[in-house]
């Protein structure tokens, strides 16, 4: 009897290890499937952004009148850089940005957690550039409405958060929703603090417009092939470095490789007001 008992135990335990391993199996195909599709939609952003970066020119927003007051703190060759994470952090992320492009916002969902897990650990500092090449490609103002709002979070230190909120309510990329400036006030209702009368008088006159403009000037004047366009200290990681696609996972062993032996970075300082250029 209990040889039987034995038989069946052992018959149970051999048909719930197959079960365990069919579900590990499934679980790697359904990863190399999705991966698969993010690596194929990231891939096409070097098709997409070559289209958007070359017509973004039709109606280009480097013309925009006004002066150009830089917001706070930014950073880099003519202070178009908006730095995320500890000024002393080992590497440097750098992302160049249109709040109206798709690829941008499945870049920013995809890889969001592994950045702010970077960031937070002091192994990165993220410096965003943005441009306005979908405004030009399909008409309209919300990548500079976007951006400039972006730029005022940025004076009152929240850029970071409120960037996240406008990629994850991203609209389609014919609707032009974020070119009204109620809708990026609404999204400020967001970020705990944010929707302030300074804040709102800021996205409605257009403070950073000229800055904006600016900043899309460079990317079109730098030899990009669309956005977004990623480099790990000054190495181009989209959609491929070297042999790897890019993934979180690649993403982190690559910022670990860069970082072998470096100490993580602390010195974080607040966003200061900038002088007007």
């Amino acid at each position: 009897m209990s040889e039987n008992q034995d038989r069946k135990r052992t018959a149970r335990e051999r048909l719930q290890q197959e079960r365990e391993q069919h579900k590990a199996r499934e679980k790697r195909r359904r990863v190399l499937i999705v991966s698969a599709a993010v690596v194929a939609v990231l891939g096409l952003a070097a098709v997409v952004g070559v289209i958007a970066a070359n017509s973004g020119t039709k109606k280009d927003s480097g013309s925009q009148a006004g002066p150009l007051l830089a917001p706070a703190g930014v950073q880099g060759k003519d202070r178009l850089a908006i730095p995320v994470g500890a000024d002393d952090a080992p590497s440097t992320l750098t992302i160049w940005e249109d709040f109206r492009c798709p690829v941008c916002a499945q870049f920013e969902n995809l890889f969001r957690d592994t950045i702010h897990e970077l960031v937070a650990a002091g192994q990165i500092k993220v410096e965003y550039h943005l441009a306005t090449i979908i405004d030009g490609n399909m008409g309209g103002s919300g990548s500079l409405r976007a951006a400039n709002a972006a730029a005022c979070a940025q004076d009152v230190g929240d850029f970071a958060p409120y960037h996240d909120v406008l990629f994850q309510n991203q609209p389609p990329e014919p609707d032009d929703a974020f070119g009204n400036n109620d809708r990026l006030i609404e999204l400020a209702g967001k970020v705990e603090g944010l929707d302030t009368p300074g804040f709102r008088s800021c996205v409605e006159d257009g403070k950073h417009d000229s800055w904006v403009a600016k900043s899309n000037t460079a990317f079109q004047n730098g030899g990009f092939r669309g956005t977004p366009t990623v480099l790990l200290n000054g190495e181009s990681v989209f959609p491929a470095k070297g042999s790897e696609q890019i993934s979180p996972a690649n993403l982190k062993k690559w910022v670990t490789e860069a970082n072998k032996g470096k100490k993580p970075g602390t010195q974080q300082s607040a966003p200061a007001p900038s002088p007007s250029s």
